[in-house]
């Protein structure tokens, strides 16, 4: 591998990290931000939607932008969110300008998550293995979250949410220094847009969307659960993100270095299977060691499902077509946060978390059709 496609990666790899860290953090910092103002369920939910929303819209930007701006303007200007939302939250605790600050951090995640697949997938001489790393170090960034915001947030709320704004600036300026593409021009090749009339395509389109509904839906809301149901005291219930990243972490890197996926689509047929079963006995849990056992278990199972399905598209995999898979993929953690919210004002949190098994059954679902496609 040249020094130009290994730089390209690598800052694949550092901005996926603090990436990590910064949008993660999301579901902890709505917590805080709950118990400081008083907000209520569905509030939660819809600052959560919102997040995804944001999500949804730098899917597409990041697919269109580049033909416009050029590939480095582009990120460089979707990627500003996680600074000025977290930002934003710290000065105030205004539910529309939280609504504000949620959207604008959600931009920032998609963003970052297009760019960095791009830059590692079209720059790994392995794209499952590359992919794979890619997610851990994300996983890693999501590990470190609460202890960062647990330490600052001793001090005060705000602290915390600006010490994530100065990790959003860290990551821009790598964008900066990063030798990204310049100015697409308009008169280059026409863009290919074959793999909209792939069944395939649409097949993993499903199952991601199934997977950010059933993932989101845990990162978001998990530790409002536990501490609204008692299960985890709720200074421990923090960490929880720490044990469903940890499980995470350490099943991308045993995928990427010690059991590498033979048949990756079989594979991801097994990690539905599993997770939705962990799902199921998570939410019957009634000790606080079971619990983190079985999100332990049920992050592991689902750990290699995302950077799986994404390398599966082989091909397929371009600036636009991950313009479309992942916004329209990621529009399922718009949909069951927000759904979890609403049921849980209505008949309560347990019966809002156990709505989650629809996204987990999907997931299913849609792997199994994958694994058929040949």
């Amino acid at each position: 591998m040249n020094e130009q496609k290994m730089r390209l990666r690598n800052a694949g790899f550092v901005t996926f990290f603090f990436s990590g860290i910064c949008a993660i953090s999301s579901g902890v910092v709505v917590s805080l931000l709950q118990e400081q103002y008083g907000f209520a369920y569905g509030m939660t939910g819809t600052l959560l939607s919102l997040m995804s929303i944001g999500n949804l819209l730098a899917g597409f930007l990041a697919g269109v932008l580049p033909g416009v701006l050029g590939l480095k303007p582009s990120v460089l200007l979707l990627t500003v969110g996680y600074t000025l939302g977290y930002g934003i939250m710290g000065f105030t605790g205004a539910e529309v300008l939280l609504a504000a600050a949620f959207f604008l951090v959600g931009i920032a995640k998609g963003s970052a998550m297009n760019a960095c697949t791009i830059l590692v997938s079209d720059n790994s001489a392995d794209r499952t293995r590359g992919m794979n790393l890619m997610h851990s170090c994300y996983a890693c960034g999501a590990l470190l979250c609460p202890f960062l915001i647990a330490a600052a947030a001793k001090v005060s709320t705000s602290l915390a949410v600006f010490l994530l704004a100065a990790l959003g600036v860290v990551l821009w300026l790598v964008y900066l220094k990063t030798p990204m593409g310049g100015k697409v021009q308009r008169a280059k090749a026409a863009i290919d847009w074959s793999f909209l009339r792939s069944y395939q395509f649409w097949l993993l389109t499903g199952l991601l969307f199934c997977q950010n509904a059933a993932e989101q839906s845990v990162t978001g809301w998990m530790v409002t659960y536990f501490k609204g149901s008692g299960i985890i005291a709720g200074t421990l219930a923090a960490y929880t993100v720490t044990v469903m990243w940890g499980a995470t972490l350490v099943a991308r890197l045993l995928i990427a270095f010690v059991f590498p996926f033979k048949a990756p689509r079989k594979a991801m047929v097994v990690m539905a299977v599993t997770c939705t079963i962990f799902y199921v006995f998570l939410m019957r849990a009634d000790s606080q060691l079971s619990a983190i056992l079985l999100l332990f278990a049920f992050a592991f199972a689902m750990a290699g499902m995302n950077p799986t399905a994404v390398a599966s598209a082989g091909k397929m995999t371009s600036v636009t077509s991950m313009g479309i898979m992942l916004p329209v993929a990621s529009s399922g953690a718009i949909l069951m946060p927000w759904v979890i919210g609403r049921v849980a004002e209505g008949a309560g949190l347990a019966a809002g978390m156990a709505t989650n098994i629809i996204p987990c059954v999907g997931l299913c679902v849609f792997a199994v059709l994958v694994a058929r496609e040949r």
